[in-house]
């Protein structure tokens, strides 16, 4: 009789883990996402730990600029849209559903070989100086813009996409990327080039395609145009911030880099996430994933933000 209730006991105990077990199923599938470069290098960055933790996941990361990312992802052609600029009324009424993830800025760039590169470094250019660049169309001279008298032209570049960095950039001289004029050339790696390649040009980049993710100093051959922002005429020691990656987030984080061009980075999708390893994408970055931001060269969201897009989630 002890041998049989014995024998009951024991299966129990060998039945009672399967019945009740509550162990989830791994996560598996895919993901496609596609949009802004200003987001591109984070992306891959937590792409490639969260599939360390769910090796059976694969995500597709593609750069294109914000607007194909909110292009691609409202068009079902991507799971999540990177996007670099405020997501605008129209998107949200098509079922674009923004979840803020980090932020970053937009630097004004020169080349290294520019002739005037000690003046520029040590007087900036102003707000209205950029708007004389970008918008005004006015013919402007790298002479008037520092006090030497030199007559040599400034070189204008902008970006030929539509992306979140010249919206932005636009945004800080209060318009829109289409009111900027300049060169236009595709990509935040081709306008770098662009200005480095160029003595006399001008041009602006996201922080983490002026900067080199090695040395944290700017890409060998850009230099950081920094900017007046009291309007004395010089950088002085509260607006000297541009030396180095860990210099301009640490401006960018204590609000004293304007914003714009400082701003809020998106993952976007339509809807709430369909499938549920996006789902479980999103909740990782908006939670653990933060591990991976200061290093990576962008600045953390406040709670209250990751809160946000985590109750969408919900």
């Amino acid at each position: 009789m002890n041998k049989a209730i014995i024998s009951l006991l024991a299966a129990s105990f060998l039945i009672a883990p399967i019945s009740g077990q509550t162990a989830s199923k791994p996560l598996e599938g895919s993901i496609s996402i596609s949009g802004a470069w200003a987001l591109y290098p984070m992306v891959l960055k937590w792409a490639e730990e969260f599939k360390k933790i769910h090796p059976r996941v694969k995500i597709d990361v593609q750069a294109g600029g914000a607007g194909k990312g909110m292009a691609d992802v409202l068009a079902g052609m991507a799971d999540l849209g990177m996007v670099s600029r405020d997501i605008n009324p129209e998107e949200m009424k098509k079922g674009a559903s923004p979840f803020a993830v980090t932020k970053d800025g937009v630097v004004a760039t020169a080349s290294a070989k520019n002739p005037f590169l000690g003046e520029l470094l040590k007087k900036g250019l102003t707000r209205q100086q950029f708007i004389d660049i970008w918008i005004s169309g006015k013919d402007v001279a790298w002479g008037r813009l520092l006090g030497t008298g030199d007559k040599s032209a400034v070189h204008v570049f902008t970006r030929s996409d539509a992306c979140g960095a010249a919206e932005t950039w636009a945004a800080y001289l209060g318009k829109k990327q289409e009111d900027l004029g300049g060169i236009g050339v595709y990509g935040d790696p081709g306008l770098a080039e662009a200005v480095r390649r160029d003595p006399l040009g001008i041009g602006f980049n996201n922080i983490n395609f002026a900067y080199d993710a090695r040395t944290l100093k700017p890409v060998e051959g850009i230099a950081i145009v920094p900017i007046d922002l009291d309007g004395s005429g010089g950088i002085e020691d509260a607006e000297r911030f541009t030396a180095t990656r860990d210099e301009i987030t640490g401006a960018i984080a204590r609000k004293v880099y304007p914003s714009p061009p400082a701003r809020d980075l998106y993952l976007v999708s339509k809807g709430r996430p369909a499938s549920r390893t996006a789902v479980e994408f999103l909740r990782w970055v908006l939670t653990d994933g933060q591990t991976y931001v200061p290093e990576t060269g962008y600045i953390r969201l406040g709670p209250e933000k990751l809160k946000e897009g985590l109750d969408k989630l919900k």
